[in-house]
């Protein structure tokens, strides 16, 4: 990878990533524990032994939070790829010789564009 194209890719990251952090407190901010504990086995705590108030509460958040940020860093992860897909071939996903079609992908409010090739 060239310096040029690092540089880039760091430019990109430090732009981007306060996207990330901004859709994990949203994400926090928006969590309601009712809707969380409805989704959960009761039964389930009581097998692992979990017995309190408290422990139910932590064990509960901290696996929503985990599996919404592995979901909004996956998503931004596809940005970056896309990014430097960009930067690599120069040509907004025509890559010279090869032929290919463009597909579209919805993700919310967000659109995204890939170019599959035929080599």
């Amino acid at each position: 990878m060239t310096q040029l194209l690092i540089n880039d890719v760091i430019h990109y990251v430090e732009q981007n990533i306060p996207t990330f952090h901004e859709q994990r407190l949203h994400k926090l901010d928006s969590l309601k524990l009712s809707n969380v504990i409805k989704k959960k086995n009761p039964y389930l705590f009581k097998a692992k032994y979990v017995l309190t108030g408290d422990e139910i509460v932590r064990q509960v958040t901290d696996a929503y939070i985990s599996s919404s940020e592995e979901g909004i860093f996956g998503d931004w992860l596809e940005g970056l790829a896309i990014f430097v897909n960009h930067k690599i071939f120069k040509t907004n996903g025509n890559c010279g010789q090869h032929s290919g079609h463009n597909t579209r992908h919805t993700n919310g409010p967000r659109h995204h564009f890939y170019r599959a090739y035929n080599i």
